[in-house]
């Protein structure tokens, strides 16, 4: 039996959905931005489109390198269950753009998973629902089935190994500082992907 709670969730996802977009539209979008020299998001500045001109370039890289083994890959082909993932994300997330073109190179694998891209600043109740560590902190993947729109399980803002990356320069430094960016960086380009391919695998069962 439905909860008020349920029912709910379901409507502020159903609500986001009305404004959610394919990957190929939100690509297209950050391409467009990069040439207006502008970012998504509240915050409007030479910082949040320099990052989004750099995310562009990280996306272009994995969308076209990103490798899944062919094991995997008929693990992924092999759900039946229909499911709709939603992100919320910006342009200027620089984690997002490492995750994103992952997300949905797997969604391509399983003509069962409906992959849609909500941003963050325009579906604040949607995001206010799955915080972490009560922060809007993104990408953030919600995993919904399609038909009764209940939520079976989220993935984000990283992948374990990146979330232990950072909290370990946490505890020994006290906070961030800009090598952070740049471990976090070697980290996803050494990983390639594969250990959120992976999570993103245990999610779907």
């Amino acid at each position: 039996m439905e909860t008020l709670k349920d029912v709910t969730i379901a409507t502020i996802i159903t609500e986001s959905l009305q404004r959610a977009m394919p990957y190929v539209q939100y690509r297209e979008m950050v391409k467009q931005l990069v040439i207006d020299n502008a970012s998504t998001g509240e915050l409007q500045n030479e910082e949040m489109a320099n990052y989004t001109l750099l995310n562009d370039k990280r996306m272009k890289r994995w969308d076209k390198t990103l490798k899944i083994s062919d094991d995997v890959a008929a693990e992924i082909r092999n759900l039946k269950t229909k499911q709709t993932w939603v992100v919320l994300t910006e342009s200027w997330c620089g984690d997002a753009a490492h995750l994103l073109p992952v997300m949905n190179k797997v969604a391509e694998l399983n003509d069962a998973i409906d992959f849609k891209v909500v941003l963050r600043d325009e579906n604040e109740e949607l995001m206010d629902r799955f915080l972490t560590n009560g922060g809007k902190s993104i990408p953030k993947l919600i995993l919904v089935d399609a038909e009764t729109l209940s939520v079976k399980n989220t993935f984000g803002p990283r992948p374990m190994g990146a979330t232990k990356l950072v909290a370990d320069y946490k505890e020994k430094h006290g906070e961030i500082k800009p090598e952070l960016k740049e471990d976090l960086q070697g980290w996803y380009n050494n990983d390639k992907g594969q250990s959120t391919i992976a999570e993103l695998v245990a999610l779907m069962q």
